[in-house]
């Protein structure tokens, strides 16, 4: 064999895989919707980090307020921001709005562990569902429907997360389309609550969801207060803790808008991107990071150019296309996305690099605060 013809079968190969994985996971969660939900639901208490977000706010508090279905409260917890933020939370009278007035995060602490740490000391409620400021629920029986999903997967003793539905659009959306592509392409969703290894686990903090008295006996944001990456540290510290964590599809009760331009969704992605490839903060160049570059630059890159090679090389480039188009079907992006996929990819592999040579060189911040 030529070493074009190798390349080729590699690159083919490495696609056949994930295509098995992601047939899998396209299945389980078009299963999950069809479950039939308790109507018997515990109180909840929603746990909202708040730092600089005035605008979000304004768009997600009210999908909170029209909530109905569950006995719940909504606990935001003002991070020290420097925007209008607190007059938002303050403009509100609702009862079941719990504004906080938050202190920055001391040391030893990441600002988004310590606001949540600070949110579940004064929430109340039997089960806590965690939400960034930038979402949103998508209709007034969400959370009823979210409670209820954790309470048929066996309530106490699981925790649940998920992908929302992203909103961004334009060239931002180019950037959000590698979240679900990550995780639809890469892990085996139906293995998560079956197979207890802490690798196997992928916490969203966008939206995830556990009981309080697990909460208060596991403390999860006291264990990683000083991780950047804290919601896939948590993933890894409640399976080692025994939590069984189901990773399921809330597309249709959570919508999250996450960047409104392509320069604020590359800094955003910056500030993880090498640190989820297996880098450090400070030292990101690791044995891991390297290889999951090459991995990823070998089945996501190359595919593009191969073509050069001969007409056989285009089946590497239509499996490229045809695996990006189903996960972006799956997650609703336009198909001007898709068809810019190997674009897209090769900006991720150009992403990678950015953020480790960002973190080696101590200049990543987010919303005024150093993130290394």
């Amino acid at each position: 064999m030529t070493p074009f013809e190798v390349l080729l079968g590699t690159v083919l190969a490495i696609h056949a895989a994930v295509a098995a994985v992601l047939a899998m996971n396209l299945w389980s969660v078009a299963r999950d919707r069809r479950r039939t939900l308790p109507t018997d639901l515990p109180t909840v208490s929603v746990l909202v980090p708040a730092r600089n977000e005035e605008a979000n706010l304004r768009a997600l508090l009210p999908t909170l307020l029209a909530q109905h279905g569950v006995e719940a409260e909504f606990v935001v917890v003002d991070d020290a921001s420097d925007d209008g933020t607190w007059d938002v939370l303050k403009a509100h009278a609702d009862p079941r709005l719990v504004p906080v007035r938050g202190s920055g995060p001391p040391e030893g602490w990441v600002g988004k562990p310590h606001a949540l740490y600070q949110a579940a000391k004064r929430a109340t409620g039997d089960v806590f569902v965690f939400l960034d400021a930038d979402a949103q629920l998508r209709d007034d029986g969400a959370l009823a429907r979210l409670v209820g999903r954790w309470v048929a997967n066996g309530g106490a003793g699981t925790a649940m997360t998920s992908l929302p539905r992203y909103l961004d659009r334009g060239p931002a959306a180019l950037l959000t389309s590698l979240v679900p592509f990550a995780v639809l392409a890469a892990l085996p969703i139906p293995l998560v609550p079956r197979v207890q290894a802490p690798s196997l686990s992928a916490l969203n903090g966008q939206i995830w969801v556990m009981g309080a008295d697990d909460y208060r006996h596991l403390a999860p944001h006291e264990a990683v207060k000083n991780d950047v990456l804290e919601d896939v540290m948590i993933g890894r510290y409640l399976k080692r803790s025994g939590v069984r964590l189901y990773f399921q599809n809330l597309s249709g009760e959570v919508a999250v808008w996450m960047y409104r331009s392509f320069e604020e969704a590359w800094r955003g992605f910056q500030k993880n991107a090498a640190l989820l490839a297996g880098g450090k903060p400070g030292r990101p160049v690791t044995v891991e990071f390297v290889a999951f570059f090459l991995l990823y630059t070998l089945s996501w890159v190359v595919p593009s150019v191969l073509w050069v090679g001969g007409t056989a090389g285009l089946w590497a480039l239509a499996t490229l296309v045809g695996i990006k188009l189903a996960i972006d079907r799956a997650g609703r992006f336009p198909l001007w996305v898709s068809a810019l996929a190997p674009v897209t990819l090769a900006l991720g592999a150009a992403l990678l690099l950015d953020s480790a040579r960002a973190h080696a060189t101590g200049r990543v911040s987010w919303k005024g605060r150093a993130v290394s």
